[in-house]
Order: C-alpha cells, then sequence, then structure tokens
C-alpha cells in the first residue's frame, strides 16, 4: 500500500512539474468568418488570429461557405506560428522585420518538397534548383518563384534556395501578398521575370507552411499532418483566402 502511494505521489509530481514547466500563451478571441470585412467571393477561408500584433503564435481555423450564404467550420483550432517580429499591417510591413503582415490575401498556388498532396491549387514539386528571389537591387525578378538551373549567389541573402529548407517547405501555399502584377517572362537563361515589379521595401516569399516549432521570417506555420488535410481542402473554384491578425485588426 505505501509502495503504491509513493507511486501515486511521483507521478502527481511530475505532473505537477510539467504544469509549471509549461508557460500558458495568451488566445485571441475566437473570430468568425462573418466578423471580418474584405473576404469578397472567398468560400473558402483561413483565419488566423493573434492575441496582440506583438504575438509571435497565433490560432488557425478554417472555414467554409456554403450556398445560403452560411460558414462552416472544416480545420478546426490549430496553434500557429507567425513571424519573429510578430505582426505588421500589410501595406506599411517591410523586408527583413520578421513581421508577418496582416490583412486578407488570396491562396494562389502551391508547392513542396513532398509530392503533390491530392491538392486542387496549382502545385509544382520542388527540386535543389528551385528558389524564391527577393533582391530588392533586381525588382524584375522582386518576389517571384524561379525553376532556372542558374546560380544564384550574386542574390546573397536575398533568395531562398527551396529545397534547403527541409520539411518546412514539404507542403507549401503561396499567399498573395506584395505579388508582382505583371506578365512573367523568361530570359535567355530562364530566369523568370516580371514588367511590373512587386514593391521592393515590403518583402517576399510569405507562405502557409509546415511548422519546424518556433517563429518564422514572417511566414505562418502549422504541423504538418494538419497542413497536408488544409492543401487537400483548398480549392481554387471556391476562391480560397486567408486573413490574418488580431481580433481588433480582423473585424475592423
Amino acid at each position: 500500500m505505501t509502495s503504491l502511494r509513493i507511486r501515486a505521489l511521483t507521478v502527481l509530481s511530475a505532473f505537477a512539474l510539467l504544469f509549471v514547466a509549461v508557460p500558458a500563451t495568451a488566445s485571441a478571441a475566437p473570430v468568425t468568418p462573418e466578423q471580418i470585412r474584405g473576404i469578397g467571393d472567398a468560400r473558402q477561408l483561413i483565419v488566423v488570429s493573434a492575441a496582440s500584433m506583438r504575438s509571435t503564435t497565433a490560432t488557425l481555423t478554417a472555414y467554409e461557405r456554403a450556398e445560403d450564404g452560411s460558414w462552416r467550420e472544416v480545420i478546426g483550432a490549430t496553434p500557429a506560428f507567425l513571424g519573429y517580429g510578430g505582426l505588421a499591417p500589410g501595406p506599411t510591413r517591410r523586408q527583413g522585420t520578421g513581421t508577418t503582415p496582416t490583412g486578407t490575401y488570396e491562396i494562389l498556388r502551391g508547392f513542396g518538397r513532398s509530392a503533390d498532396p491530392g491538392t486542387r491549387l496549382p502545385y509544382v514539386r520542388v527540386d535543389r534548383n528551385d528558389a524564391w528571389t527577393y533582391n530588392p537591387r533586381v525588382p524584375a525578378t522582386y518576389n517571384l518563384f524561379q525553376d532556372a538551373a542558374v546560380s544564384w549567389s550574386s542574390y546573397g541573402s536575398y533568395v531562398e534556395m527551396l529545397w534547403s529548407y527541409g520539411r518546412q517547405y514539404d507542403y507549401v501555399a503561396v499567399l498573395d501578398y506584395n505579388l508582382p502584377d505583371g506578365k512573367v517572362t523568361r530570359n535567355a537563361r530562364g530566369v523568370r521575370r516580371t514588367d511590373q515589379s512587386a514593391d521592393t521595401r515590403a518583402g517576399g516569399g510569405i507562405f502557409l507552411h509546415v511548422s519546424k516549432g518556433k517563429p518564422t521570417a514572417g511566414c505562418i506555420s502549422i504541423a504538418k499532418p494538419r497542413m497536408r488535410v488544409l492543401m487537400r481542402w483548398l480549392d481554387p473554384k471556391k476562391s480560397p483566402a486567408i486573413a490574418i491578425g488580431t481580433p481588433a485588426t480582423l473585424t475592423n
């Protein structure tokens, strides 16, 4: 009897230490699609709600709109990481700040190191040549996916070699944040260029992708199993979008 009592106390003590060791994370009040302005004709909406503009974590929930205009939750509240700099208003967000832009953005396409998970989005399986470029000194290639087999060494830190990001980029959804509006063409080396560049101050490569367990450089990340489910759900025919912010910014 004494032995059982000692074991029970040991287990309870372990739970108590675990509880103390994990700090509570401030959570945002739930925000539903009906409360959010500016979502247009989106019939699929991902809501990313953070407790404050300084938060580096948030809650992600996905909804789908029925024919009668009502919304139903299809992917429940999911922990998400934001940029290490917290949130910044989309129109004034700047490159290199580690912030995630607030606002509502279309979800246009996907890519990943892993095979197509069954998404309806246009999807590219990347290899070691593929990159995302955002050198402000080269506006024509700013914030563009690149699949040319060329050296990007002259871009320095202004290029992401997508394969090198490991499991984070197993599944990626591209957000329409500061993407160039112009027609995309290729030069003689196969480098993608545009005649109407994005804002070279605002940064690029803002994605929703797989989490590595800590804040990002500006993207939103969630656990891989949930990201796979989300990719399979997204459908361009339903104009998918993502709304990012605090309860106050999402509803104003």
